[in-house]
């Protein structure tokens, strides 16, 4: 009885120090999955550009079901602030801000991760959940 008690003491202590690393793993998920639709949707942002070399003429738009829309062409995003959607805004011809939602959140508010690019330069990556998740320590991924 007691061999078998010091068993089950032994996996709850296992079970206590392997669940925290499970649980974060959905979030590093989420958050990875915010990351690629941000990419994505430069990809797709800049493929536009080589034929429009308009930026404020590639930003997504929606489609009836929500999907993401960038020159006439279905992205296969989610359009939208919300958990898992993505948006794009730009300032000029030459510049364009990409923010991706992830469904984990910090505090209240969701993840979001940002993709900017100023006048032609290139690329930055900043994210609101620094040092957590999938952002680094300095809010960079």
């Amino acid at each position: 009885l007691i061999e078998l008690l010091v068993v089950i003491l032994i996996i709850g202590i296992l079970a206590a120090i392997a669940l925290p690393a499970f649980l974060g793993q959905q979030k590093k998920g989420d958050d990875a999955n915010a990351k690629s639709n941000a990419r994505n949707l430069a990809s797709q942002i800049e493929s536009c550009y080589t034929n429009t070399e308009d930026y404020g003429q590639c930003l997504p738009t929606a489609d009836a079901n929500g999907n993401a829309i960038v020159g006439g062409d279905e992205t296969g995003l989610k359009f939208g602030t919300g958990g898992g959607q993505v948006t794009a805004t730009s300032g000029n011809s030459t510049s364009y801000t990409i923010v991706a939602t992830s469904n984990s959140k910090t505090g209240a508010a969701n993840n979001t991760f940002t993709i900017t690019k100023a006048n032609g330069g290139a690329a930055t990556r900043t994210c609101s959940a620094d040092g957590q998740g999938g952002c680094k320590p300095g809010g960079v991924w």
